[in-house]
């Protein structure tokens, strides 16, 4: 009796000495501004596998004997919100409680709720020279640095690291929704959805990602699956003076029923007869809906459909003599009609997407996802048409005083005067006179407006797999399949008053006149398709593999992929240039491609981190730059190659209660792109001089670019309610070496090869390569805030003409180098222009309240306080060629030919209120 008394006497001892060994953590976490208990927050201890979650009044606990004793650092996630850091001493039998903790928007996440990122579509249109816009990309990162190039630097068409948005992934659940056409998201394909596409995972750079093995500028995954919104609706409104000037948008979810179902649905609608640019009307509709079935414990089954019909009038790059004549805000695509505006460039897209998903939970630690998307629809372009009749654009060279004072007979200043009153007085496009010519004609359109248009069908589908293999290793990947068919064609609106318009070209004769030697001197009326017809068929098959591995000091993964893409294209017309070469199949283009990474992420401690990511990889050439002439004949780009890529980048990250800070350096090498340009050229050696020029496809190939610098991002938590902010980045973005350049074009039947185009130490166009930026954000306890920052921009360059580049610059018609070709001009007229360094202020704020279960508020934003000007971008006109015409256009007090450039808004506001349920 006595051995079992003790028997007992020792267990109950060791319970209790279990017990007391016990400690935990517990607490509430709530919304700063509404008071609202976070649901699903993520609660974990730095450096450990102890993790939690919040139930849906926001409590948590942690009780285990095992938890780390000593100075520790509690993190408190949720998508949305910043992340909370506490640091904590965990000591044996004691009970840690932290009600409340309080949780505040991520900034980041408030402004992608409010839709301050609106670009125009000329911004994002490479056939117009326009600038390529990245901001998109970067909206659900938390980093310091990239919340500031999404927010404050995108205005500017600042690019982190100098990339194209072509080097960013962008997904919708999981799957890839980047162009095949030009490797670019369309944001507008998905425009006026920001209250249901908030739920983002972003992967910063080359760094892992569950989705995809993904690309330079990083991966963005967009979750639209119904059961992750919060049971709710928001009602909004708001108004603004950039691209849109009104904004209405609903939204609801369900959350998840008894039964197993949630939904969500969205409908909204943007418009504006004029933005912040004269004469750019904004139309868009939105509409969106996601539904989910949850089947059982372990499969979902989701569907997912948006249709955001858009459509946007377009603004042009002017020459520095139209802009002082007419100011930043001319355009010169619309005129009058009736008395209302009327845009002659619109950009509409109308392409629906649905997809269905499957959730399979194999076990607690294997997922799989299976996606399939289906999205078809057209993007169209319009433009004004003219035939034997003078050009409508009210900007033209030979409308403008400049052309009568360069006169080679001399200065006619009385027809420069009158040039001048007549565009300062009016200067916009004449739509009457376009009428009264096709009657005077006898009723055959020679104006007339047309589309250049694209139908494309697209399929896409993906399996998706994750596994955790133990508590350090995570395993995932993943099959993808897209399939495209394109269909392009010129398409009429409007014969302007006529009776039809004859589908030849008049500046040939007998066959290359005809745009279709099988259907000749065809008739066009509104409604038909003419000029060019033609199929682009693409498929791409991609597996991507990543494991990675998590320990208390180091954290590393590795990954690789492998993917087949092929290109076709069918011409549906025989054209009369290349009786030969355009009808039918072309060559199929077919490429292999491959790619590895790596990356290492040391703990030095809680606080300093070091970070190094390196990866090599190949990319197959988008459809675009493909083809170096693809609405007229089959022919591929002369050594078409897959771009290879080197990457490697260096961080070190400081996270401490107070401040978070990285500093990262970082190095890429891009070989062997290509890029093709669509532009007028005059004075092209190989070309009679008779001709007065020549519309041109330059193919650029075998490019080498360097991409290096550091970025830089702070912010410090100085008081409960204050903080402070930092960013920089300090870019150095070069062409490395001089490729080759040929053109292409109808008035010539042979491509003709220039050889070099000296383009070695040149800068990349494309926005600033120096950003600076100082901010601070104020949020008071009674639920307002504001913020304001002070961005500095530096060494932005205009995008230089290779042409202008090569040999065809200093030989004559005969091949022999100019007479009077002077070295030190040359030097002087090839220089790149950089543009002047500015500051751009911004403020943003906002209020919330509650009403009984309605949260009201607003937030409001004024971008560029001081109206600041400045330039945003621009290219040199290749339409001198040479020498003798560059140097003679620029000895002039105004070239006739000179750069055009884009101007960034000056002072602009975005105010937004909503009421939440």
């Amino acid at each position: 009796m006595k051995k079992h008394i003790l028997t007992l006497l020792f267990c109950f001892s060791l319970i209790s000495y279990s017990q007391a060994q016990e400690a935990t953590i517990k607490g509430r976490v709530i919304d700063t501004n509404s008071g609202e208990p976070v649901p699903a927050a993520q609660i974990s201890i730095e450096e450990s596998n102890f993790n939690t979650t919040t139930n849906a009044d926001g409590n948590f606990s942690i009780t285990n004997a095992d938890l780390p004793l000593g100075e520790q650092v509690l993190l408190v996630e949720k998508e949305g919100y910043n992340t909370l850091r506490f640091p904590i001493t965990i000591q044996s039998g004691q009970t840690l409680n932290f009600d409340p903790m309080l949780m505040e928007v991520d900034f980041s996440s408030v402004q992608d709720q409010i839709g301050i990122i609106t670009l125009a579509d000329d911004e994002l249109d490479e056939d117009e020279g326009g600038a390529d816009n990245i901001s998109g990309l970067l909206q659900a990162s938390r980093d310091v640095f990239l919340n500031a190039a999404a927010f404050d630097f995108s205005a500017t068409f600042f690019r982190p690291r100098g990339l194209d948005s072509e080097h960013g992934k962008v997904l919708i659940n999981g799957l890839e929704m980047n162009k095949m056409y030009n490797g670019r998201p369309q944001w507008s394909n998905w425009g006026g959805l920001n209250d249901i596409q908030r739920n983002q995972e972003f992967s910063m750079g080359l760094s892992p990602s569950e989705y995809t093995f993904g690309g330079l500028a990083g991966s963005t995954n967009i979750n639209m699956r119904a059961s992750k919104y919060r049971k709710g609706g928001r009602v909004s409104y708001a108004i603004s003076n950039r691209t849109y000037t009104g904004r209405v948008m609903g939204s609801y979810s369900s959350g998840m029923t008894a039964s197993g179902w949630s939904y969500t649905v969205l409908v909204s609608r943007r418009f504006g007869n004029e933005g912040f640019i004269d004469g750019t009307l904004y139309d868009s509709n939105s509409i969106a809906a996601s539904v989910e079935k949850k089947l059982s414990d372990k499969h979902s089954l989701n569907f997912t459909a948006f249709y955001t019909p858009n459509r946007r009038g377009k603004s042009a790059a002017n020459t520095q003599e139209v802009l002082d004549i007419k100011g930043t805000t001319y355009n010169p695509y619309w005129g009058k009609q009736d008395g209302d505006i009327r845009n002659s460039r619109i950009r509409e897209i109308e392409e629906p997407v649905f997809m269905l998903n499957h959730y399979w939970d194999i076990s607690d630690k294997t997922r799989l996802n299976t996606n399939i998307g289906y999205q078809f629809g057209k993007l169209s372009n319009s433009r004004i048409g003219y035939d034997n009749a003078p050009n409508p654009d009210p900007s033209y060279y030979q409308y403008l005083p400049s052309y009568d004072l360069a006169n080679p007979a001399g200065p006619n200043y009385e027809s420069a005067y009158r040039k001048l009153v007549a565009f300062q007085n009016d200067g916009q496009m004449d739509w009457q006179e376009m009428y009264e010519r096709n009657i005077f004609y006898g009723g055959t359109s020679r104006y007339y407006l047309y589309d250049d248009r694209s139908d494309d069908t697209q399929l896409m589908a993906n399996l998706l797999l994750t596994s955790d293999v133990n508590e350090n290793i995570t395993i995932n990947g993943g099959v993808n399949f897209k399939s495209l068919n394109s269909e392009n064609f010129a398409y009429m609106l409007d014969v302007l008053g006529g009776n039809g318009y004859l589908d030849v070209d008049s500046f040939s004769s007998g066959d290359a006149a005809q745009s279709d030697l099988l259907n000749p001197n065809r008739v066009v009326n509104e409604g038909d398709k003419f000029k060019y017809h033609f199929d682009i068929d693409a498929v791409n098959y991609e597996g991507f593999a990543q494991a990675q591995f998590k320990y208390k000091k180091v954290d590393f993964y590795l990954a690789a992929n492998v993917s087949q893409t092929s290109y076709q294209r069918t011409g549906l017309y025989q054209n009369g240039n290349f009786p030969d070469n355009s009808l039918g199949e072309s060559d199929e283009a077919d490429f292999t491609n491959y790619g590895a990474k790596a990356g290492l992420t040391y703990k030095l401690s809680g606080r300093h981190l070091f970070d190094l990511n390196a990866a090599y990889l190949t990319k197959a050439p988008n459809i675009r730059n493909s083809f170096s002439n693809s609405r007229q004949n089959n022919n591929l780009v002369i050594g078409l190659e897959s771009e290879s890529i080197q990457n490697l980048d260096l961080s070190y990250i400081y996270r401490s209660p107070i401040i978070k800070a990285r500093l990262t350096g970082f190095y890429t090498q891009i070989q062997d792109a290509t890029e093709i340009s669509f532009y007028y050229a005059d004075g092209i050696y190989g070309i009679s001089r008779n001709t007065d020029n020549a519309f041109v496809q330059e193919v650029l190939s075998g490019i080498d670019k360097s991409h290096m610098g550091i970025e830089f991002g702070m912010e410090a938590q100085v008081t409960s309610t204050i903080k402070l902010k930092a960013a920089a980045s300090v870019g150095d973005y070069i062409y490395n070496n001089n490729p080759n350049l040929y053109l292409t074009s109808d008035d010539f039947t042979e491509s003709l090869d220039f050889g070099e185009s000296y383009l070695e130490n040149y800068r990349i166009a494309g926005g600033p390569q120096r950003a600076y930026q100082l901010g601070f954000e104020y949020r008071d306890p009674d639920f307002w805030w504001v913020g304001a920052t002070t961005n500095y921009f530096s060494n932005a360059y205009i995008d230089v003409s290779p042409l202008t580049r090569t040999s065809n610059f200093y030989t004559d018609v005969d091949g022999i180098p100019f007479n009077d070709y002077d070295e030190s001009i040359a030097r002087d007229l090839l220089k790149q222009e950089g543009f002047d360094d500015y500051f751009l202020v911004n403020v943003v704020g906002g209020k919330s309240w509650k009403i009984d279960d309605y949260f009201v508020g607003f937030f409001a934003v004024i971008n560029n306080v001081l109206d600041q000007e400045y330039k945003t971008g621009g290219y040199e006109q290749a339409r001198n060629a040479n020498y003798r015409t560059l140097r003679d256009d620029q000895a002039n007090s105004t070239p006739v030919f000179g750069s055009k450039y884009w101007y960034g808004y000056g002072a602009s506001y975005y105010l937004n209120l909503y009421v939440r349920f």
